[in-house]
């Protein structure tokens, strides 16, 4: 035992308090200790004990809310101190683990309550799926339960009372070394849970550490079992390692040790593949890199996982061009939607997710040439992806760039192309959004089909933008009668200086937006 001292949250002592205060023993173990350790915050909070599962829900039923759904003796208490209210929850929440509670009230807002597990010591078991215990067995000793666990930094103990430490298995020299070793035989911990091979690779990536020799030769040999364990469960490991700060790192890691074929094997496909003279790399290395300017620029995980699929169709799509000497990739976008949409349901993402890594992936290849392309192509890609994934798009060609090799992730066609997008994409001045029309106008004056309309409709927007608030059905109908009784030089002159007014003021707007994206 060491002497250690670390600022635990006040709400995570009351449980430990509760617990002692109840007769039994109280650990702090796990990830939060070995993040205490690293001078870092917990994300999550892990009590072990020696009272059951029974014991532990009678020290809190009269305290905290707390849930008990499982097998295997883990008990959660929700920390109700620590409730957020959000109105959307990040896309990354689909893939939130049992340590967070969600709840929606009747205002459809979220209370997010973080949950602290307590579980009680147990004694290392049969693990005949390579996923669970075949029967769980509690016991009395802490010793215990630190053997059985996965990882060297992972099997330490924090009392918060005495302030000491357990460690039986160097795991703080590990952590001070950065390694990654299991507990005892790594492949008899890999047999146990072979969703330990996954989360090596993941704690590696998200760390910076490296797994040892004989771990990493263990998870090699054991890979195989990963066929056993859920796809959910590997999915939500391999989203951590897609949304670290080194995923290309995770994935090649991933890769060496021939897990990656039981995530994404399509992405193997392009180990070795030449490209073109456009790329300074293979179609393996390209995605990644594609995927790690994501990870660098803190984009989300749509944005992350269409990088890393965009070209994943490369390889069955190549052809030698002997027209071109090159190699070309025709309609690798549209088969790569194709492949995008197997490998997002495969691994069970959710379908909204889906649906738009499929879109980013389809359309990553639109053609950009400002001196071309007219505003109403960029029309089309905006329906094409919808508002809510164009800009997600840009930022999907800028990490394809960077993935080339390239210096720049948007130069002035992209920025142009840019600012192209937000002028379509800005609310049109438009009589349309008026709440009046034309039949309306006819009815209320007599007026007959004809220029007329048009004049008296640009002489009420102008006055609409001069000030939105006389958009109402009562203001407009009084104006009308004093339009309508103009003389039709008087209603033509006044419609067209609204229409020349109209005019400059979308000039004007334009200019703004292409300022802002430094182009002309």
């Amino acid at each position: 035992m060491v002497s250690n001292i670390f600022k635990i949250p006040k709400e995570v002592s009351r449980i430990t308090d509760a617990l002692k205060d109840s007769g039994f023993e109280a650990y702090l173990v796990g990830g939060c200790v070995r993040e205490l350790l690293r001078d870092k915050k917990p994300k999550d909070w892990d009590i072990t004990t020696n009272a059951n599962p029974e014991e532990i829900l009678k020290v809190f039923e009269k305290t905290h809310k707390t849930f008990y759904e499982n097998d295997y003796g883990t008990v959660g208490v929700v920390i109700e101190e620590w409730q957020e209210k959000k109105d959307v929850i990040h896309e990354t929440s689909d893939f939130l683990s049992h340590e967070t509670f969600l709840e929606p009230n009747n205002d459809n807002i979220y209370k997010v309550s973080p949950i602290v597990e307590i579980t009680p010591y147990r004694l290392e078991a049969k693990y005949s799926d390579s996923r669970h215990p075949d029967k769980v067995t509690f016991s009395k000793n802490i010793e215990d339960d630190l053997k059985r666990r996965d990882f060297t930094m992972n099997a330490i103990s924090y009392d918060p009372d005495k302030r000491q430490l357990i460690d039986l298995y160097n795991g703080q020299k590990d952590i001070k070394d950065k390694i990654i070793r299991a507990v005892g035989n790594p492949e008899e911990r890999f047999s146990e849970d072979a969703l330990r091979i996954v989360r090596g690779v993941r704690l590696a990536t998200e760390l910076g550490f490296e797994i040892e020799t004989e771990t990493k030769e263990a998870i090699a040999k054991t890979n195989n079992k990963l066929s056993n364990v859920s796809i959910e469960r590997i999915r939500d490991e391999f989203v951590r390692i897609i949304m670290s700060e080194r995923p290309m790192w995770g994935i090649e890691l991933a890769r060496e040790l021939g897990i990656l074929k039981y995530i994404i094997p399509e992405l193997e496909t392009g180990i070795g593949i030449e490209q073109n003279a456009a790329h300074a790399f293979h179609v393996w290395e390209h995605n990644l890199r594609t995927l790690q300017h994501g990870a660098k620029k803190n984009w989300t995980l749509k944005v992350r996982i269409a990088a890393l699929l965009h070209d994943v169709a490369k390889p069955q799509t190549r052809r030698w061009s002997n027209e071109k000497n090159n190699w070309t990739f025709y309609g690798h976008d549209v088969v790569g939607a194709r492949v995008a949409e197997k490998v997002m349901a495969r691994l069970k993402f959710p379908k909204k997710l889906s649906q738009d890594v499929v879109l980013l992936v389809r359309y990553h290849l639109f053609f950009s040439d400002t001196e071309k392309i007219t505003h109403s192509a960029v029309r089309r890609i905006v329906r094409s992806v919808g508002k809510d994934n164009i800009w997600d798009l840009m930022k999907v060609r800028a990490c394809d760039r960077i993935g080339t090799g390239r210096p720049k992730e948007s130069p002035y066609r992209l920025r142009k192309y840019e600012a192209m997008i937000e002028e379509v994409m800005r609310d049109p001045i438009s009589v349309g959004a008026l709440k009046i029309d034309g039949a309306k106008i006819m009815e209320k004056t007599g007026e007959k089909p004809g220029p007329r309309i048009g004049w008296i409709l640009h002489a009420l927007l102008e006055e609409v933008i001069e000030d939105p608030k006389k958009n109402t059905d009562d203001y407009l109908e009084e104006r009308l009668k004093i339009l309508a009784a103009l003389s039709d030089k008087e209603l033509e002159a006044l419609g067209r200086a609204a229409k020349e007014k109209k005019e400059e003021t979308e000039e004007a707007e334009v200019k703004e937006i292409r300022k802002r994206h430094w182009v002309e």
